[in-house]
């Protein structure tokens, strides 16, 4: 049964996975497969398959990643809910030739949609999208 509190760990672990640059097979867990719509700044995936190609990318692009959630906020119906998250991110890029990394802080707000799914008793994203992107005073950009 989804909660508030479901939804919140949720969104913990799944930022706290993204900081750590687990394997592939920890992060699918937590997505719907077929119906799942991934809206970031820089593209959009569906499904397993096309999470996998984004998420290899990033993890060889952006280092020393700290995420922080700063609020989840549900709309709960039943088994699925609309959630509006906002997420503190931080991050190290290298650009080559450059002589040195550059530190990305942002605030990212985003539109979650989850469900809960009895057979496997567990909450999974269907459909992540990036609505916004707030940089920090100092922040080198994307």
């Amino acid at each position: 049964m989804l909660s508030n509190e479901s939804i919140d760990q949720l969104a913990k672990d799944w930022y706290h996975k993204l900081d750590i640059h687990v394997p592939m097979v920890e992060l699918l867990p937590l997505l719907a497969d077929a119906e799942l719509e991934m809206i970031f700044p820089e593209a959009t995936v569906y499904g397993h398959a096309g999470f996998e190609g984004w998420y290899q990318r990033v993890i060889r692009i952006f280092f020393d990643e700290v995420h922080t959630v700063k609020s989840t906020e549900s709309t709960i119906d039943g088994d699925t809910a609309t959630v509006k998250v906002v997420v503190q991110w931080e991050a190290s890029v290298w650009n080559a030739p450059e002589p040195y990394s550059k530190r990305i802080k942002l605030d990212a707000y985003q539109t979650w949609k989850v469900a809960y799914l009895p057979e496997t008793a567990k909450t999974v994203v269907t459909s992540y999208s990036v609505d916004e992107l707030k940089y920090h005073e100092g922040s080198a950009t994307l």
